[in-house]
């Protein structure tokens, strides 16, 4: 249940896809402040997620570095960026059954921070810390190396990490054709519920597409898309 105090057999049985951790590691302090939300108390994860977050950055650049030598700069970022963020963190702690031993406070309990997708990814971040504090860089390194096992192995292609604007101006260039015009279309709502509408035109091949979005950058990120889909299905 949440709020156990962990072991080395715990961990093995709550986290089994995690690499295995020593009892120097599981037994010790900053690993508990690691499962600890700042809800639950003065000793939490908050500083180790800093130090964690910096860790697990470069250990995967140093991952993809060796991974792919020929990548760009750029395609190496998407890279780093697809595999450290939020989300991508909080699917793993979820595979691995963190949410069985993170301990928070009540109100979190109660509201199911236990699932919550940040919550995870930043006390996974913390775990990563307290491993690197307590047995160096190194050690770390092949910690994260194998809870990324099987995301290194599944990457997609550089160029589906490419924005869609990217995407479909690549796609124009490669035809020699101009670049795509945007213009606002509608734009409704106030404040914080206002949507936009955006129209994503080609005027040498005379096609266009709309997208809409909460901010304009995102409305033009769909049309952008929905036209690059409609070229390539035509």
């Amino acid at each position: 249940m949440p709020g156990v105090s962990l072991t080395s057999a715990v961990l093995e049985a709550r986290l089994n896809n995690l690499l295995s951790l020593p009892e120097d590691i599981t037994s010790s302090k900053v690993f508990a402040a690691a499962l600890t939300h700042r809800s639950a108390g003065k000793d939490n994860n908050e500083r180790l997620e800093f130090l964690g977050d910096a860790v697990l950055g470069l250990v995967i650049a140093q991952l993809l570095f060796e991974k792919f030598p020929h990548a760009t700069e750029g395609d190496l970022s998407r890279l780093r960026a697809h595999l450290v963020c939020k989300r991508a963190l909080a699917e793993i702690a979820k595979q691995a059954g963190l949410s069985d031993v993170l301990k928070l406070g009540s109100g979190e309990r109660r509201t199911g921070g236990h699932y919550r997708s940040s919550i995870l990814a930043d006390s996974l971040e913390a775990i990563i810390a307290a491993v690197y504090q307590i047995r160096g860089f190194q050690f770390a390194a092949d910690f994260v190396a194998q809870l990324y096992t099987e995301q290194l192995q599944q990457l997609p292609e550089f160029n589906e990490l490419k924005d869609p604007k990217t995407r479909l101006q690549e796609y124009l260039q490669a035809q020699q054709i101009e670049v795509p015009n945007y213009s606002l279309s509608k734009e409704w709502g106030e404040g914080n519920d206002k949507h936009f509408q955006v129209e994503c035109a080609v005027l040498a091949l005379n096609q266009s597409a709309q997208g809409e979005g909460k901010s304009k950058k995102k409305a033009e990120q769909a049309a952008a898309l929905a036209l690059l889909t409609q070229l390539r299905t035509e």
